[in-house]
């Protein structure tokens, strides 16, 4: 019997164990994965307090030393069902794991392109926030892959650090805001290519284009540095879907206190209802999710 099941072994979970751990809980983090969630994709990062630069792998290598450090329990497994109750069950792929509170913190992933190899560039030429990563293609030229808002926010901030960016629509127009779409057409080094889709991805170990192709099929190349995904998030709450309230694009619906409809389960990171997805705020999610089912244990 646990006091705390965190669900999720990323920023916002690991955090929450440390916090929970440092208030005498007992505390077991299950991750699926790999521990450390979306951070480790990336090669450098300088956006995150206290470290002007560091990996991903190290950042979360760091987290979870913490974590193990303060005697936080960890399971790797996929969790499949939350029983509901006075005490939660958890069932995972590997067991059954019994817990008076449950932090959800299972993340969001970056919906992909599906394309061969893809991954394997994920951190060596792709990546997904050019907040995190905008500044290491600096005169540089990269494409920025969608239309909506997310990806004409990326492109507009890569035009003041970028030689050129490409943003690639596979529709023949941008669906993003009037007013984004009004900044992309100021911004001189961007240049506009609808009705194409990506279809391939080129380089030895680190991206050095990408193949794109129109309507009718006729392809060519892009020689390029770097390439923004900017085609939505994917969160992983489907197999909560009947224990709490999920909003309509499937992330937990919660404000900023971390709580949720179900007694006794509490959310935390980017798998909750948030505008901004990053490593601090997920973190910062991870503390309050974590002091508010301390103070429902104590309570």
């Amino acid at each position: 019997m646990y006091d705390i099941i965190v669900i999720g072994g990323g920023p916002a979970g690991l955090t929450a164990a440390v916090y929970a751990r440092r208030a005498n809980k007992s505390v077991l983090v299950i991750e699926k994965g790999s521990f450390g969630g979306q951070i480790t994709y990336s090669p450098k990062v300088e956006n995150i307090p206290g470290f002007s630069e560091v990996t991903g792998n190290e950042f979360a290598e760091k987290l979870v030393e913490q974590a193990l450090g303060l005697d936080a329990e960890v399971e790797c497994a996929e969790v499949l069902e939350i029983k509901q109750g006075d005490v939660k069950t958890v069932v995972t792929d590997s067991g059954e794991f019994e817990g008076k509170t449950v932090i959800i913190a299972t993340g969001a992933k970056h919906r992909m392109l599906g394309l061969p190899r893809e991954e394997d560039f994920v951190g060596e030429g792709i990546s997904f926030c050019a907040v995190c990563d905008g500044a290491f293609y600096a005169g540089q030229d990269v494409a920025v892959i969608g239309g909506g808002n997310s990806a004409l926010q990326e492109a507009i901030l890569l035009a003041d650090l970028a030689k050129k960016v490409y943003l690639v629509q596979n529709l023949d127009f941008l669906t993003g805001e009037q007013k984004l779409q009004e900044k992309i057409a100021e911004k001189q080094n961007i240049e506009l290519i609808l009705g194409h889709t990506v279809k391939g991805v080129l380089g030895d170990t680190t991206l050095s284009g990408i193949t794109i192709a129109d309507t009718d099929g006729n392809e060519k190349i892009l020689n390029i540095d770097g390439m923004f995904v900017a085609i939505g998030l994917i969160p992983q709450n489907e197999i909560f879907s009947g224990i709490v309230n999920l909003d309509d694009r499937g992330y937990v619906s919660s404000d900023e206190n971390c709580l949720t409809n179900a007694n006794g389960i509490f959310v935390a990171g980017d798998c909750r209802t948030k505008k901004i997805r990053q490593v601090a705020t997920a973190a910062a999610d991870g503390a309050i999710a974590a002091l508010a089912a301390c103070d429902y244990l104590d309570k």
